[in-house]
């Protein structure tokens, strides 16, 4: 084993397989697990050493994934069944269910598969490490399900971004433009932003992967998913991208809802001085003819909650992606980051039922039909 950087580990089983793998390319993460025989320290105690962590984390995994396609199954046929959620917002509020409930059906599920499987058998499975690499570049071995695993995790967060920002421009148009809203905002036009944001997003995940040959998808012992890896002679700045697109996004969604919040807040104020006389009939010099509704209001409060809380559960992948590009290795901050970003994905239809009353009708109609 002299041969290998002092870095990587070796599977169980693999010491008879070093003459055929010391020539390759190998992978930049190979991380360690209960199986190897290897007398280094592990790179995290707490969210990979143990059976009772294991289960601990599996029993989690579990409950979220109930949880985040429970919640977006009832939101998604509140959404189709009722409807006065057939509105351009309401097909952005399906599209954000959608993305989260593909997280909660594939992702999570994966890595439960993954934890039970390395609970119950004695060997890894044959995919674990990923596919070996060829001299050219090329992978070969098993067919590695972190290929389609990690582009939707990564892909669907970019979904939910990107809707967010959408159903942000979308109230402020509401907003600052209440005559202009239904000629500004259609059904058309926004079933088209929505189309064009799925692409995108999936694009941009499957980004690393087309723009260069040093990257590769393997399960992460550390974080419970399947994480992008640069291999060993491979730049990891390409996975920038990531957190520039979101930032991007959700600088815009925070300088849009300002703009919203200013207008609401002086509307608000105007409103006060009216009922309090301070001001004439016509709302005095410099008022705005055209006051938004208070649904209008309330919706627009309600997607700056949602902003409000998805920045803060991405906030530690981005840190975790900033550090890992610079070389950082943070095993079980890495387990927390993915999993209060997961988390996130059943936190949407727990917001609708504190800040929307007709959403809250829906799900009470859905359960009492009689």
């Amino acid at each position: 084993m002299s041969d290998l950087p002092g870095n990587l580990s070796v599977p169980w089983g693999s010491e008879s397989l070093m003459g055929v793998t010391s020539g390759l390319n190998l992978t930049a993460a190979a991380f360690a697990g209960p199986w190897e025989r290897r007398s280094q320290t592990p790179l995290c105690a707490f969210c990979c050493g143990g059976l009772l962590n294991r289960t601990l984390a599996v029993v989690f995994m579990v409950s979220l994934s109930f949880a985040i396609v429970a919640g977006n199954v009832v939101t998604l046929t509140v959404f189709v069944q009722t409807r006065l959620f057939r509105t351009p917002q309401g097909y952005l509020k399906v599209s954000l269910a959608l993305a989260d409930m593909m997280v909660g059906m594939l992702v999570v599920p994966f890595s439960i598969y993954t934890e039970v499987s390395l609970m119950v058998t004695s060997t890894p499975p044959s995919w674990y490490q990923g596919g070996s690499l060829t001299s050219t570049g090329g992978l070969w071995g098993p067919w590695q399900p972190c290929w389609l695993i990690g582009p939707v995790f990564a892909g669907c967060t970019f979904v939910s971004i990107s809707t967010i920002f959408l159903m942000t421009v979308e109230r402020s148009v509401a907003v600052l433009r209440p005559l202009h809203k239904d000629s500004v905002v259609t059904r058309h036009r926004v079933l088209l932003l929505i189309l064009l944001s799925w692409a995108g997003s999936f694009l941009l995940a499957l980004a690393p992967l087309i723009l260069s040959d040093s990257f590769t998808l393997e399960y992460n012992e550390c974080s419970r998913m399947c994480n992008y890896v640069p291999l060993l002679d491979g730049d990891g700045s390409v996975l920038l991208l990531f957190p520039a697109f979101d930032f991007t996004l959700l600088g815009g969604t925070l300088a849009v809802n300002i703009l919203s919040f200013t207008s609401i807040r002086r509307y608000t104020r105007k409103r006060k001085l009216l009922s309090e006389g301070s001001l004439g009939v016509d709302g005095g010099s410099g008022g705005c003819p055209h006051r938004p509704s208070f649904s209008d209001i309330k919706a627009a409060k309600t997607i700056g909650i949602l902003t409000f809380a998805f920045t803060a559960s991405f906030s530690p992948i981005a840190v975790f992606v900033l550090g890992n590009v610079v070389g950082y290795t943070w095993c079980t901050f890495s387990f927390f980051a993915f999993w209060i970003l997961t988390a996130n994905s059943c936190c949407n239809v727990i917001i609708y039922s504190v800040r929307d009353q007709r959403f809250r009708k829906g799900v009470v109609l859905l359960f009492h039909r009689d």
